[in-house]
């Protein structure tokens, strides 16, 4: 046993530095908010019907463009053209999603769901 302590005591753990967990926090807060401002500036482009309807959306989840091919437009098959629209909608979403989270990652290090509770749609 050493010098000066009593049988049954053990040496006191080291506490975490609180103070430096909360400016690393604030730090991931402040580069999570960024690349939130960043995404906004981010868009994808998909396509549906073999490029006949094309769909750009930003990263606010905003279609910013949408081009038709008059090709596919069919007075007598409305709802065709409406699936091309809602399949090409939906990728680019999903698309913005998988970049959102994507960037997200790189400032949270991987952690799971930290992304969520902020806003970001995702």
């Amino acid at each position: 046993m050493g010098k000066g302590m009593k049988a049954g005591k053990k040496p006191k753990a080291k506490q975490p530095d609180i103070q430096k967990q909360l400016r690393q926090a604030m730090q991931m807060q402040n580069e999570m908010e960024k690349v939130q401002a960043d995404l906004v500036n981010k868009e994808t482009t998909t396509t549906a019907g073999g490029g006949a309807v094309e769909v750009t959306v930003n990263g606010a989840k905003e279609i910013t463009k949408l081009v038709i091919d008059k090709d596919v437009v069919d007075p007598d098959d409305v709802e065709m053209l409406q699936d091309l629209i809602i399949a090409a909608v939906n990728e680019g979403m999903r698309q913005m999603d998988a970049i959102a989270e994507e960037e997200m990652s790189k400032v949270t290090g991987g952690f799971g769901g930290l992304g969520g509770g902020l806003g970001l749609g995702f």
